[in-house]
């Protein structure tokens, strides 16, 4: 069963030293739309999708919905991360029931190596540890993203176990509240 999300949507701006985390905006849809149809960002996650098709389907102000953060550098943005439920049928749990947060991110490729990832998952956890007090987070990136292994033991996720989702082997940790 999926707990609901109960804190406020969207949360104030976060500030970190280079990046803000917000709410998305209309002035993102580009943004999105180069995300998304990205070979480079789709490499690690299933494939990009056609940009003629995400140009149809994605709505005015994409993103806008509780638990996505803008990853916002320079007044641009340059990525993304969510904070949402994981469903209770996929793989990978610390709970029984499932529904723990689960942390996801992207970039665009032009963002990757400046430790931006880093900097905004951090920034985005210590979020959830006030919003979600005692709540665990999971993490599942594929294990051949090597660079996603290693961000999430930096971030204090502990691998669980490994398994096949979505054509290829992931790896699933979870990092618990303090």
């Amino acid at each position: 069963m999926n707990r609901p999300v109960t804190e406020t949507w969207p949360p104030a701006p976060i500030r970190t030293g280079r990046l803000v985390l917000r709410a998305s905006a209309v002035e993102d849809r580009a943004a999105f739309l180069d995300l998304f149809s990205s070979p480079e960002v789709g490499a690690h996650t299933g494939g990009a999708r056609p940009r003629e098709e995400l140009e149809r389907a994605m709505p005015e102000v994409p993103g806008r919905r509780p638990g996505l953060f803008v990853i916002e550098r320079d007044g641009a943005m340059i990525g993304v991360i969510t904070l949402d439920r994981r469903g209770p049928e996929r793989r990978g749990h610390v709970r029984p029931e499932g529904g723990e947060t689960e942390l996801g991110y992207l970039l665009l490729p032009e963002a990757w190596g400046h430790g931006y990832a880093a900097e905004a998952c951090a920034a985005a956890l210590g979020w959830c540890a006030g919003a979600r007090p005692g709540e665990p987070v999971v993490l599942t990136t594929r294990t051949a993203n090597e660079r996603a292994v290693r961000l999430a033991v930096k971030l204090g996720f502990t691998e669980l176990e490994r398994f096949e989702e979505y054509g290829a082997e992931q790896w699933f940790g979870a990092r618990h509240p303090a």
